[in-house]
């Protein structure tokens, strides 16, 4: 795989990407604007994990160093100009979608996100619980970024609300995540001298959180289905997320509290598999027949 592919992290930009498609399936709308959207949010993510990177290359000789820039397959320098390249792209993106849907916000949108993904690397990932919750929120915003522009598009204001829903709901099970994304590189942020919650405050306190968190997540999910706008099988498809879930959980717990490092690996895993079913859950769930 090349260098400059790999350190896009092809599979979290894709998963960042899929909530504009998800909510172009529930709310029927497959316009051109919905697909410049999705590659526009693909590149955003990529571009994040990017500059990410680039802050993050002293942390990730210790704990990833197979990672495209503390391998030494891309400099540092020549990193910042691919973000910047990528950065620039969206921009461009986000003009042509303003043009299509006919709103100029959309541009000032996505340019306060692109400001926010930055500050994150720069300034918030290192701040305990802050960091968390703006990756979290920024990946349930991209449920709300799909549901703008079919708002736009349609008028349909049932379908941006529940774009914000669902993006709430993603929200919260991405902030669990990183919580044990933060627990799995507690070593590495010790010695770069990242304060995050764990390191500050322990695995006990950040397990507990996590697990709340999921419940959390799980709870809301079946309530969403009492709002009737999804059939049955969102339910059904929806129980192999909750036991996944529900794994996860126990994994934590049956750690004592105190998960190792492969143990949050194992659990990040699981959570990211938990996720691409809630998902396909909400995506089948929306269909009529």
């Amino acid at each position: 795989m090349s260098a400059y592919f790999q350190i896009l992290r092809p599979d979290e930009a894709f998963m960042m990407a899929m909530p504009v498609v998800i909510i172009a399936i529930v709310g029927h709308d497959f316009s051109i604007s919905v697909f410049l959207a999705t590659i526009l949010v693909f590149l955003m993510a990529g571009a994040g994990n990017v500059i990410n990177d680039v802050f993050d290359y002293k942390i990730d000789a210790v704990n990833k160093p197979d990672r495209p820039i503390p391998s030494g397959r891309i400099s540092l320098k020549n990193a910042r100009i691919y973000a910047g390249i990528l950065y620039i792209v969206s921009a461009i993106f986000s003009l042509i979608i303003s043009y299509l849907i006919n709103n100029f916000l959309f541009f000032v949108i996505i340019i306060c996100s692109a400001v926010i993904i930055y500050a994150y690397s720069r300034y918030f990932k290192a701040m305990p619980l802050v960091g968390n919750i703006v990756v979290g929120g920024m990946i349930g915003f991209c449920f709300v970024v799909g549901g703008f522009i079919l708002l736009c598009n349609t008028k349909d204001w049932d379908i941006f609300k529940v774009s914000v829903y669902i993006g709430l709901l993603a929200a919260v099970a991405n902030v669990a995540r990183e919580i044990v994304k933060d627990m799995e590189d507690v070593r590495g942020d010790q010695l770069g001298g990242a304060r995050t919650f764990p390191v500050i405050y322990g695995k006990k306190a950040s397990s507990i959180i996590t697990i709340l968190l999921l419940a959390v997540t799980v709870a809301v999910h079946i309530y969403l289905y009492t709002f009737g706008i999804f059939n049955i099988a969102y339910i059904i498809i929806l129980l192999i997320a909750v036991i996944l879930y529900g794994y996860s959980a126990y994994a934590l717990v049956a750690s004592k509290f105190e998960p190792a490092e492969a143990t949050c690996t194992k659990v990040i895993k699981i959570l990211k598999i938990a996720m691409a079913v809630s998902l396909l859950a909400i995506t089948i769930g929306s269909l009529r027949f």
